[in-house]
């Protein structure tokens, strides 16, 4: 399979089942994906339908500054339900390893198939990225949370318990890899003020970014809605 369409059917499942979900089984995409990846395919958007039913939209993000990325547990942990997650090798690890193609593995302490070499076709730009594994490794390939945890934190994530926020923070339906320079820019911004640069990434990344919202009861500002509203409508109808 194409490696760019592979990471679409990756988002377009992740976005169907934490649809139809509660938070706490968002991450379920994780045990089940493989066998509907192969069966999903562009995501639809049902016509005349408003794409952002359910979720509250307020009028400004405020910012709260009492966020710190420990809130959310160490970076990372192997709390995840991606392939061969809760193995011992971290989520970033397993993530690495969907994601990827042309992958070499090599065995360390506290995993014994940590992703040694890949290639990623990264979705927000459209480049072609090597990774290999060593000093500076987060620096090329990095792995973004698809609405961001400050993002998440703003919008309802503080008053989650802490299992709440771990299980959040390695949830595969929320997480990507990147590559670094992309995830940089984008930061901590919601789509009002950050889209990827690849134009053509547009609907899977709101429908993504949709369902996350959704499957965790997080709110969203109306910049941000407005531009999600219309990447959506970017879909084909079904």
């Amino acid at each position: 399979m194409n490696p760019s369409r592979r990471t679409l059917l990756w988002l377009a499942v992740a976005a169907v089942l934490a649809v139809v979900v509660a938070y706490q089984t968002v991450s379920a995409v994780g045990r089940s994906s493989r066998a509907l990846a192969a069966q999903a395919g562009m995501p639809t958007v049902a016509a005349g339908a408003d794409v952002l039913a359910g979720i509250t939209v307020v009028p400004a993000r405020t910012h709260r500054y009492d966020y710190r990325r420990s809130v959310f547990g160490d970076a990372w942990d192997d709390d995840n339900d991606a392939p061969g997650g809760h193995n011992g090798c971290d989520t970033r690890n397993d993530i690495l390893n969907r994601d990827l193609v042309d992958i070499t593995h090599v065995s360390t302490k506290r995993c014994a198939d940590a992703v040694a070499t890949g290639t990623l076709h990264d979705p927000y730009t459209n480049a072609v990225v090597a990774f290999t594994r060593g000093p500076k490794i987060g620096e090329a390939v990095q792995i973004d949370h698809i609405v961001p945890l400050a993002y998440a934190w703003d919008m309802g994530a503080s008053a989650w318990p802490y299992r709440q926020r771990l299980r959040f923070a390695n949830d595969p339906a929320n997480l990507l890899a990147v590559a670094g320079q992309g995830n940089q820019d984008k930061g901590d911004a919601g789509p009002g003020q950050w889209m990827p640069p690849n134009k053509s990434f547009a609907c899977q990344y709101a429908v993504a970014y949709i369902a996350v919202l959704r499957g965790y009861a997080l709110r969203l500002d109306q910049p941000s809605a407005d531009v999600l509203r219309e990447a959506a409508a970017t879909c084909p109808t079904g």
